[in-house]
């Protein structure tokens, strides 16, 4: 069992099994000033994930949303063809909506992906921070929380038992099933996904699932008390240390006059439409400069993106860093560079500086992260 440790006996970094993963949210690209149609987007998806394998990158996941200008709706459909077309990458999703997906199917999908792909599966299960889906298949937004509590309850037992007897609110009930194909014992690996809430942190540690922190804006640093709360919460519910990783956007350029230009370009009128539906910031200059430099993009050169996500990872005691790379509209080329870029030069940097310095991590009963006031988000 894993004990609070508390002054002088640090935890630390291992630089030797970080993983590196890239984050797609299935954002149509440009190819030659001519926005893609949705089936080149879905088909580009298969090919990076080609190429994140030929860079030495660990994972390549998809996320799971039902806008125009994203094409990641079935996830599994298309990790079941990168599947096909790779050989060694972790495949996964990098949020996959719990709450509006049937967990008998999600179990389905998902053990035939792992079969494919012979063992790369996993999945990061989300409450959902886009809410789309829940009136697209019939839930009540009023009932969030107690819609994923129960599938998620539903999902791991089907995971973990041979055959499942279950009844809910939600869905019919089960009586003495076993699914098929499938998956191995044990299923397949699953992460909580969160977004500040300290209740999904403590989620994560009571069912004894690695967690993925989403941090899209602000320091970095602020989430190191979820972080603790995290490890604290795994020791009280009997359970080892268990992996902690951060997704965050950014892009590489050779330098970081290019990167952050065209950055910019794409990532202005993004942000500006969720900033109104989000009720927060509206994207300036002078707060996307103050984002790279302390906050949570990851925009820049090799050497500025690999110090940050080394930062990060003493600052957050992480074993994974995730890269969401695409936005809407941004050429395939400056993706392709990108993906290049962080699996040839920052991967390879980041390990060398984590073993240079892993850094010093101590429980100290650090404050969560404050993510809202009065109703709207907090970020830099």
């Amino acid at each position: 069992m894993l004990r609070p440790r508390e002054g002088r006996e640090a935890m630390s970094t291992e630089a030797s099994g970080f993983e590196f993963g890239l984050n797609s949210f299935g954002d149509v690209a440009t190819d030659g000033g001519r926005v893609q149609t949705d089936a080149e987007a879905v088909r580009l998806l298969v090919e990076e994930a080609q190429l994140a394998e030929s860079v030495g990158l660990d994972v390549f996941s998809v996320g799971e949303h039902y806008k125009q200008d994203q094409v990641d709706s079935a996830t599994p459909v298309v990790l079941a063809a990168a599947a096909q077309a790779t050989s060694t990458i972790g495949l996964g999703t990098s949020v996959t909506v719990l709450s509006t997906q049937d967990p008998v199917r999600l179990y389905q999908e998902f053990a035939t992906v792992d079969a494919i792909s012979e063992g790369r599966t996993h999945l990061v299960l989300g409450r959902a921070s886009a809410i789309e889906s829940f009136p697209l298949f019939g839930y009540d937004i009023a009932e969030y929380e107690a819609i994923f509590e129960e599938k998620l309850d539903l999902f791991l037992r089907l995971m973990h038992e041979d055959h499942v007897t279950w009844s809910g609110r939600y869905r019919a009930p089960l009586d003495d099933v076993r699914l098929h194909p499938r998956m191995p014992e044990g299923g397949v690996p699953a992460w909580i996904g969160i977004g500040g809430s300290p209740d999904s942190v403590v989620r994560a540690a009571r069912h004894g699932l690695p967690l993925m922190m989403a941090i899209i804006g602000g320091r970095p640093e602020r989430f190191a008390g979820h972080v603790e709360l995290y490890l604290r919460a795994l020791a009280k519910f009997g359970h080892q240390e268990l992996p902690i990783a951060q997704h965050s956007l950014g892009l590489i350029a050779e330098t970081d006059d290019e990167a952050k230009n065209v950055h910019w370009k794409h990532w202005q009128p993004v942000v500006t439409e969720i900033s109104k539906e989000r009720g927060f910031y509206p994207p300036t200059p002078e707060r996307y400069a103050e984002e790279i430099e302390s906050g949570a993009l990851y925009v820049g050169s090799p050497e500025t993106v690999a110090q940050k996500i080394a930062a990060a990872a003493r600052a957050n005691h992480l074993s994974r860093f995730d890269l969401k790379y695409d936005l809407r509209h941004l050429p395939r080329e400056v993706r392709e560079s990108s993906i290049r870029l962080f699996g040839e030069k920052v991967a390879p940097r980041v390990k060398e500086l984590l073993t240079e310095d892993p850094g010093d991590w101590y429980l100290t009963r650090r404050p969560v992260a404050q993510i809202t006031k009065d109703g709207k988000s907090v970020h830099v």
